[in-house]
Order: structure tokens, then C-alpha cells, then sequence
């Protein structure tokens, strides 16, 4: 939910200012992309993963300042509700066997959190919407006591000008408000971050935008909420409306929503910095002290902090990044579109697809999107998210096909090309790509595990919150053993 701040109101002149601030930041970011080396020598990925807490009957417990405190770890941190935590894992090169060498860093730490964590009666669960919450949990109560939270709440809010309406139609309806962003809590996230120099961004930015209906698919992992079944990835549905900022009239008149999937394939990753200032008014009108353009001409790195305290309140499924490492500055693809879990093997798995795919579509001589509309892409990925692993989507060359026959006969080998371009060890991506593979054989994913577990518990009691207990107690077990979805027992 983007960087601290503290607790305040805003004026008329704080958002003038803000706004030349904004600009005056565009203006040195332009620069800096044609004056200033962005390149690196190895490429470098990381994982941020948003987990709930819970108790021992598998219901959220608001404990994440006890869990936190016991926990101890600067790597976890606060996220929206007290229900949530979140750990930043630290950037790894990808070649030879980084990547197990994040999953190694990613499971220690998630075993030393829960031990820890269990202490004040508090479990880590990684899933992308807790099965047990109920409308109790959607209260101004269960918002972390960080400001920053209660801050951007109030902003969207009053920007909105109206209660939050969430209205999904899956399996079951739900229809309901919020008068906080709270639901937005519950949607609990893995977020892939990839360096990326200036020039190859955009095809890579592209790329991203064109699998995110094969990866959501794939990695469904959220079909519940509030007690209903909904769509495979329901996280998608109530994210876009838990942060929305339009009124019904504002959506008539073509107003853009803050959770964005995009309109248009890109030529640089300016245009969408570019486009977070065109279209998007500020909620956090905070202004700082340094000026870039002196920064810039003086020769240090400026932190173009306003740029990037509003393009963290944008939140487009692959999102830009402009950041400093080293003294050295930087821009990666964060994307944001997977939900947490099932397990760290899982997580790991989604995260090779998602590199290997990149890398080797974005630098196709013949690049998928220049034969694939981008409203087209659009449309994959939300039916992806209502329908899961079992979705038709289009795909160029193709047409309409399921997305695990597209997978296993067309991007698994594409993948694979990807990693070995990006020096990642043929055991390492062999392993985790043979997942992926599994997945699409066994047509098992989180979604469906969640929905053929949850129909076994109600034969054994009609009592639907009961039943959703026990379904997120047998995920706990299945996500601590840490063996991957596809091979967890099903009895429905």
C-alpha cells in the first residue's frame, strides 16, 4: 500500500503544489532516461508476500502488531488490515540457481515467522482471500494503526464521494459496501519484481500485459469470499472495486480507475509514468523538500518522491517502478496480479513462468502483442480470473484455446527458452516449470483445491462457516508441508 506517511488533511495549495512537484519530477524522470545509466550487469528479481493471520480454528486473528513484534524480522512488515502481514524478500540474481536460493531464503523465513508468530497465538496463512472472514472483519476496526492506512482510506473515500459498493457475480452474488477500504485487505498477494533496463521495458512491459490471463489462470487461488463462492481469482473483482475512487457517473463519463490493467501497448516506460500524471488525480498531495533538477544537475540521483508516492497510489496489475540501489538508479516491473500461495514451492513455480515468459517474449522478433489487440489481453485476464485454470482465452496463431493446452504445448517450452537465456540452472528451472506442467496435467490448482475441499466439508456438515473452517485448517497443513498443490489429496 506504498510508502509511510504521516496522519494529516490537505489543502487547496497542497494539492497546487503537489501537482507543478509531480511535473516538475516527470520532467527530470524524462531526462534521466536519456542522461543517466539505468543498465546493469546481472539481473536481479525479488518476492513481496502478503499473508493472513489466523487462529487455531482457521479465523482471522487482528494480531499483526503481537505477530509482528514477536516475529522481529525487518524483512516483515505491516500491510492494510490487522489481519495481514508481509514480507519484502531481498532481491536475488536470477542465473544459476537464484532462484532456489529465494525459495531457500523465503521458506527459513516463513518457518522462523511462524514459530514466532505462533507464540502470540497467531498462524501465517498464504492464500488470496481467507475463507473464514465474515462482514464483521470489514469494519474501520481491523485497519492497521499505521496512518498511512487511515489516511489513504479517507482519501479514496472522499474522492469517491460514497460508501464502497462490491457487487461480484460467480458461482453465488455478493453485494455489499464498505464505508473504508478494508476489503481491499483482503486480498492478499505475491508480487514478482524484475530489473529492467530503459530500452527493453516497454517489450517486456508488453509481455507482461499479454500472459497475465495465462498466469492468473493458472495461479488462481481465491474463490471465496465473505462466505460465497466466487470466481477462481476473486482477488481481481474486489481489489478493482475496494479501491475505486469513480462514482456510477464518474464510470459513465469514461473515468479511469485507480486498479488498472491499461489501454494501450507502450513504447517506453515513460508513458506510463506519463499517464499516471494525465490521468490520475493525487491522494497523497505530500511534498518534499528536494528539488530534482538541482539533484540531476549537481550529479546525485534525485528520489523523484512524489512521482513515486503517487504512482504507488496507481495500482495497474504490472506496475512501473523507478527506485535507487547503491546510489544507483533503477526501474523494475512489479507485478502484482498473483494472489499468495498455495506454498512457497508454488509461489516459486509462478515466478519462473512469469521470468522465463518475459524474457524470451520480450524479445521476440515478431512480439505476440503486435498480433494480439490489447483489449483482447484485457479480456483474458478477467475471464482467467472468473473461470481459473479451465479458461478459453485467445491467443495469436491460435485462437480460442484452453489455457493449460496453451500452456503445455506452447509456453512451457517458451519459458524454459527464457530462463536458459537468463542463465538460470536447467535443473532449477526444470523443477519449477515441471510444477507449472502439473498443474495443467491434473487441472489442480489453489481454486480448485479450496472448492473440491470445501464441497467435501459440507457433506459432512451444513454448516457453511463451520465448513470453511475446516477447509482453511486442512490448507494451513497442506501450505506449512510445503509439498505443491497438485499433488494435495482431494475428497469430494
Amino acid at each position: 500500500m506504498g510508502q509511510d506517511v504521516e496522519a494529516r488533511e490537505f489543502s487547496r495549495e497542497d494539492r497546487t503544489r503537489y501537482r507543478a512537484k509531480v511535473r516538475r519530477c516527470l520532467d527530470v524522470f524524462a531526462r534521466m532516461l536519456s542522461e543517466r545509466d539505468f543498465t546493469f550487469e546481472h539481473t536481479h528479481v525479488g518476492i513481496e508476500i502478503e499473508f493472513n493471520l489466523v487462529d487455531e480454528h482457521g479465523d482471522p486473528a487482528l494480531t499483526n502488531v503481537e505477530a509482528l513484534d514477536a516475529i522481529a524480522d525487518p524483512d516483515f512488515q505491516t500491510e492494510l488490515g490487522l489481519f495481514n502481514v508481509e514480507i519484502n524478500v531481498p532481491p536475488a540474481r536470477v542465473e544459476g540457481a537464484g532462484l532456489d536460493t529465494l525459495q531457500a531464503a523465503l521458506r527459513d523465513d516463513l518457518n522462523a515467522a511462524q514459530e514466532k508468530a505462533a507464540g502470540v497465538g497467531s498462524h501465517l496463512l498464504m492464500i488470496g482471500i481467507l475463507p473464514t472472514l465474515q462482514e464483521g472483519h470489514f469494519s474501520r476496526d481491523s485497519i492497521s494503526a499505521n496512518p498511512r492506512y487511515h489516511l489513504l482510506s479517507d482519501q479514496i473515500l472522499t474522492a469517491r464521494g460514497e460508501d464502497i459498493e462490491i457487487v461480484i457475480d460467480g458461482v453465488d452474488r455478493l453485494d455489499t459496501t464498505a464505508d473504508t477500504i478494508i476489503p481491499e485487505a483482503a486480498c492478499t498477494s505475491t508480487q514478482l519484481h524484475l530489473q529492467v533496463e530503459p530500452d527493453d521495458f516497454a517489450p517486456m512491459w508488453n509481455a507482461a500485459q499479454a500472459i497475465a490471463g495465462v498466469q492468473v489462470a493458472i495461479g488462481a487461488n481465491s474463490p471465496f469470499l465473505l462466505g460465497r463462492q466466487l470466481w477462481h481469482e476473486t482477488r481481481i473483482a474486489l481489489f478493482e472495486q475496494a479501491t475505486d475512487t469513480r462514482s456510477e457517473e464518474l464510470k459513465a463519463q469514461g473515468v479511469r480507475p485507480r486498479v488498472f490493467f491499461g489501454e494501450r501497448w507502450i513504447t517506453s516506460v515513460f508513458d506510463l509514468f506519463e499517464e499516471n500524471v494525465r490521468y490520475f488525480p493525487a491522494l497523497l498531495p505530500i511534498v518534499d523538500e528536494e528539488d530534482p533538477v538541482v539533484e540531476l544537475e549537481e550529479g546525485r540521483v534525485p528520489t523523484l518522491s512524489e512521482l513515486r508516492l503517487h504512482n504507488g497510489t496507481i495500482y495497474r496489475w504490472n506496475r512501473p517502478i523507478y527506485d535507487i540501489a547503491d546510489g544507483r538508479p533503477h526501474l523494475r516491473i512489479e507485478n502484482r496480479l498473483l494472489p499468495a500461495g498455495p506454498t512457497v514451492a508454488d509461489t516459486m513455480a509462478n515466478a519462473a513462468l512469469f521470468y522465463g515468459l518475459v524474457r524470451v517474449l520480450g524479445t521476440s522478433d515478431r512480439p505476440v502483442w503486435s498480433q494480439l489487440t490489447f483489449r483482447a489481453a484485457e479480456d483474458n485476464f478477467h475471464q482467467a480470473a472468473r473461470s481459473g485454470i479451465d479458461t478459453e482465452i485467445y491467443w495469436p496463431g491460435v485462437g480460442a484455446v484452453s489455457v493449460r493446452e496453451l500452456v503445455l504445448r506452447r509456453l512451457l517450452p517458451l519459458a524454459h527458452a527464457g530462463l536458459e537465456q537468463m542463465g538460470v540452472d536447467t535443473a532449477v528451472r526444470d523443477r519449477l516449470l515441471g510444477i507449472i506442467e502439473q498443474r495443467c496435467i491434473t487441472g489442480r490448482n489453489g481454486a480448485t483445491w479450496l472448492i473440491d475441499e470445501l464441497g467435501h466439508q459440507l457433506t459432512l456438515s451444513a454448516d457453511r462457516p463451520a465448513a470453511m473452517r475446516a477447509t482453511t485448517r486442512a490448507y494451513e497443513v497442506h501450505m506449512h508441508g510445503g509439498e505443491p498443490v497438485h499433488t494435495w489429496p482431494t475428497r469430494s
